[in-house]
């Protein structure tokens, strides 16, 4: 078919099967206007596709039913989608300016933090668990040494090389400042 470069054709083809798509397209929809909706995208998608329309293989209304038929399940697949989507979000509240602020806070008060324990993780892991004992866990070093199994100064050298290695992390001096070094 050449629909689409014959306008005098895809007009008369439109009105030869306007009708029986519209009632293929009620049947399976109850909203008018989605009705119109549909059948008018039938007929762009019959427009899009008629060099696939083969009259060996049926006649163009069997034709037409089935680009309606891929049309109407293609819209019945966007709506269960979108439901979905609107489920999810459902009983959230949506963020507000306030919101945005408070979180915004949050994340500039635990930048620090998020540092910090990106530096913990590059110390050795003797140095690494006396420092998580005593500065997250709130043990004392006596406490932490005897959870390590290790001796009471074993575990303030440890604290201490621990400490010493994240000062740089802890110090404003230590924040990357574009065109410093």
């Amino acid at each position: 078919m050449r629909l689409s470069e014959d306008p005098v054709a895809f007009e008369a083809f439109y009105r030869r099967h306007v009708d029986a798509v519209m009632r293929f397209v009620v049947r399976r929809v109850s909203d008018p206007h989605l009705a119109a909706d549909l059948t008018a995208d039938i007929f762009l998608a019959a427009l899009d596709s008629a060099n696939t329309y083969r009259p060996g293989r049926g006649s163009e209304i069997a034709w037409m039913y089935g680009v309606a038929r891929n049309v109407v399940s293609a819209h019945h697949r966007r709506t269960v989608r979108e439901a979905r989507a609107t489920n999810r979000v459902a009983g959230r509240r949506m963020m507000d300016d306030n919101d945005l602020v408070r979180m915004e806070e949050r994340i500039d008060a635990e930048r620090q933090m998020r540092r910090a324990l990106e530096a913990m993780a590059g110390l050795p892991e003797g140095e690494r668990a006396v420092l998580e004992l005593v500065a997250i866990d709130q043990l004392t070093v006596t406490e932490a040494a005897a959870a390590l199994g290790i001796g009471k100064v074993t575990a303030r050298v440890r604290l201490h090389r621990a400490r010493r290695a994240l000062e740089d992390v802890a110090s404003p001096s230590a924040v990357y400042v574009e065109g410093q070094a």
